[in-house]
């Protein structure tokens, strides 16, 4: 096209007298920013696992990408409760979630393989495992049955204990006490047979069921325990450690196609950034709270885990025989 003719079109579609090498030196639009939601059913607090993952994965992204992709976090179940979330991630609603592993058992079952009882030694052992088959085989779960994609897994804040008003260091003494668990089956089954009297119940309905007896006591990591300041009326901690399940980092398929593809490669490296300086920092928070804790007069029992863990066991061949799919998860979980 030659020089004139092109300032004729110039002139046609408006754009007046602008000259032509103008024209030919501005080049394509620039793509508007891609922005996506994540929701949270924790504060933006820098005790929050949740958080934690959040503000690493966001400055790490921004670096990698400047503004073209952009993730937004909405903590305080500000995009509804998690078990309407799952479902909007699902459908494309909501973009991004951060949970426990444990709510996405509501959409497959066989996910529930993690909130079996003594299924990791140690919170720390938990994600190398993940890294490997055994996650790639739950990764698989979420892509198939629920349509999202696993970015990664991620710690908690230390493995879940039992903060009780009266020590209980056996299964004997755990025996009837009422101790308020995650409404989630494996949960239940779990506590049921470490000899406790398992109570689902809100997280926001403890304080108020432990002032007045409706329950005995609660289980969680020691962070959560201090935060919502359950040892103001129950004063025993004792160290069980009965389950380590992860932090799970799903981003919805429809979602995840809104991402540039020039920008996935630096959206997936920013995600396990992320995840390995929260798994970094999980340690040192759960030392710190224990340490608060036993500061405010808490009394921090370790126990006969291998007592508990005996009790426990039993149900992973029960689960299995139940979700056949997992055979194959908890051998690769055991053997690693």
């Amino acid at each position: 096209m030659t020089q004139g003719r092109l300032t004729r079109r110039a002139v046609a579609l408006g754009l007046g007298a602008l000259p032509a090498a103008a024209l030919l030196r501005a080049g394509p639009a620039r793509a508007a920013p891609v922005t996506l939601r994540l929701s949270s059913s924790l504060p933006a607090d820098p005790n929050s696992a949740h958080w934690l993952w959040y503000d690493r994965f966001a400055a790490s992204l921004k670096a990698k990408t400047g503004d073209a992709v952009q993730v937004r976090y909405f903590p305080d179940n500000q995009l509804g409760k998690e078990s309407d979330v799952v479902g909007s991630v699902k459908l494309g609603v909501v973009d991004m979630m951060i949970s426990g592993s444990s709510i996405w058992s509501t959409l497959a079952p066989e996910i529930g393989v993690l909130d079996l009882g003594y299924l990791f030694p140690t919170m720390e052992s938990a994600g190398p495992i993940l890294d490997g088959p055994a996650g790639q085989q739950l990764d698989r779960i979420f892509s198939d049955r629920i349509g999202v994609k696993v970015l990664s897994w991620g710690y908690s804040l230390g493995g879940r204990n039992v903060t009780v008003r009266e020590a209980a260091e056996t299964p004997a003494a755990m025996k009837g006490k009422k101790i308020r668990v995650l409404p989630v089956a494996n949960f239940v089954a779990t506590l049921r047979a470490m000899g406790a009297s398992p109570t689902p119940m809100s997280l926001g309905e403890v304080y108020t069921a432990l002032q007045t007896g409706v329950i005995d006591g609660m289980e969680h990591d020691a962070p959560t325990i201090l935060a919502i300041k359950a040892y103001e009326v129950a004063k025993h901690v004792t160290l069980t450690r009965h389950i380590c399940n992860p932090q799970t980092i799903v981003i919805g398929n429809r979602a995840f196609n809104k991402v540039p593809a020039e920008h996935r490669d630096a959206f997936l490296a920013s995600a396990a950034e992320a995840t390995a300086f929260q798994r970094g920092q999980a340690a040192a928070i759960e030392a710190k709270a224990l340490a608060t804790l036993k500061g405010n007069g808490v009394g921090i029992h370790d126990c006969d885990r291998a007592a508990f863990r005996t009790l426990v066991t039993p149900l992973w061949d029960e689960f299995a025989k139940s979700y056949p799919a997992t055979k194959p998860i908890l051998a690769a979980i055991t053997q690693a």
